[in-house]
């Protein structure tokens, strides 16, 4: 009998799933999150297979993701005169047996929360309340929270174990390394925005369009409207400066007006894409640097581990951020399977993904699967007429295959793979019910 829950500190993605995996195996939980209600707030995002398979492990329907956003069925990469970089079938389409989805990342919070609700009771989340620091007990068995909350009193939680999924501004992984240094950012600015319009190519394509110097990203997060034709398409716009310093930074997720960044792409005109036009038809539009932070030789400290942004925050280049997390999580329920609510179970999560996922983060930090556009570019200054003349067909097809492999999503081996936690699995020590 687990006499104290294991504590997760914050309720984004993956904390979020976090919490319904120890739920599914039979662990306590209880969360604390800062904020004091839960909105959908941000735009969108990515969900690779393999995070979509551990979703629908977690009970989540296909018809619950449609609900949030769209089955992407196309990644492709567009030279700077609108011609073919590289274009392959995603999902069910490219012969993965779970989808891929382009989805609201509000929506999808808000999704997982309900779940949480819903299974874990009104109360195992703890709003307005926000994780400071952390004690160890002094026998190594447990750990107490410190929390801090919106009338500024501060409290106490003790648990079995605590996992920091707090995001990039993590107080639990800054405790744990004291010395890291500040958040990384090597002078890419974003804006981002949604608007309403009509999706380009399949309808469903996440496109990557110009250079790694200046690019923009597009894909649709909702279904067509049966009577315009008209998606919600969320848009990316991103130039790296190339003089720049940190001191340049003038805030996160700030709103801006849509005509400061503008003319970076007013003649971003093909026939078969308008980029001002998609831009302008937006109803607001936010800038932030695209930051991450430099690796940790570990995870964990005893009965604390990070995960999701607290451990591995990454730049959004291999949109694989979001499902990075949620599988963070299956794989720390997945040790708990093994060894029970333990450090050792900490202790192995770390060692299965900690190495891999630091070395992933460099690699989206040098572009990602976008390295392609720099390849490109490189060569011909991003403008080609035949791209088999500049970077052969099975050049990209290896650059392509290795950063999936990288990232956990090669479709060979994810469809072979047997599930993280099989059906019916409990916590090693947890009795099965009835």
């Amino acid at each position: 009998m687990i006499e104290r829950p294991v504590l997760v500190a914050g309720a984004g993605i993956g904390g979020l799933a976090t919490a319904l995996t120890l739920h599914q195996i039979g662990v306590p939980c209880q969360m604390v999150e800062a904020v004091q209600e839960m909105r959908p707030l941000g735009v969108g995002i990515n969900l690779q297979p393999n995070a979509v398979r551990e979703l629908i492990d977690l009970g989540i329907s296909e018809a619950e993701l449609d609900q949030i956003g769209v089955a992407t069925d196309e990644w492709t990469l567009v030279g700077l005169n609108g011609n073919d970089i590289y274009a392959e079938p995603r999902g069910r389409r490219a012969g993965y047996r779970w989808p891929q989805y382009s989805v609201h990342r509000g929506k999808l919070q808000m999704l997982l929360y309900s779940k949480v609700q819903e299974r874990l009771g009104p109360t195992a989340v703890h709003l307005g309340a926000r994780a400071i620091g952390y004690t160890r007990s002094l026998d190594g068995d447990g750990v107490t929270l410190q929390v801090a909350h919106r009338d500024d009193t501060t409290s106490e939680m003790p648990g079995a174990l605590l996992i920091a999924a707090d995001g990039i501004h993590s107080a639990i992984r800054a405790q744990m390394h004291p010395t890291q240094p500040p958040i990384h950012w090597g002078g890419c600015l974003m804006w981002r925005g949604v608007t309403w319009a009509k999706p380009i190519r399949t309808g469903a394509s996440f496109v990557g369009l110009g250079t790694h110097r200046q690019r923009m990203v597009i894909y649709p997060i909702s279904a067509p409207d049966p009577q315009t034709g008209l998606a919600l398409i969320n848009w990316i716009a991103e130039i790296t400066l190339p003089e720049f310093d940190v001191q340049q930074l003038a805030g996160w997720f700030r709103e801006v007006s849509i005509d400061s960044f503008l003319p970076h792409f007013s003649d971003w005109n093909w026939n078969w894409f308008d980029a001002p036009a998609l831009l302008r038809g937006a109803d607001a539009a936010f800038e932030n640097p695209m930051i991450d932070r430099d690796p940790v030789t570990t995870w964990i400290d005893g009965p604390v581990a990070l995960l999701g942004d607290a451990a591995h925050a990454m730049y959004p280049t291999g949109s694989n951020g979001a499902s990075q997390a949620i599988i963070d999580g299956r794989v720390l329920g997945a040790h708990m399977v093994k060894l029970g609510v333990t450090a050792a179970a900490l202790q192995a999560y770390n060692d299965q993904l900690c190495d891999p996922m630091s070395a992933l983060v460099l690699r989206n930090r040098g572009d990602g699967p976008f390295g392609l556009l720099k390849r490109v570019d490189e060569r011909c200054g991003g403008t080609f007429d035949d791209i088999d003349e500049v970077i052969s067909p099975a050049e990209r097809a290896a650059f392509m295959a290795d950063y999936k492999a990288a990232a956990g999503f090669a479709m060979e081996a994810l469809n072979a793979a047997p599930a993280t936690i099989a059906p019916g699995s409990r916590a090693f020590g947890v009795p099965v019910p009835g």
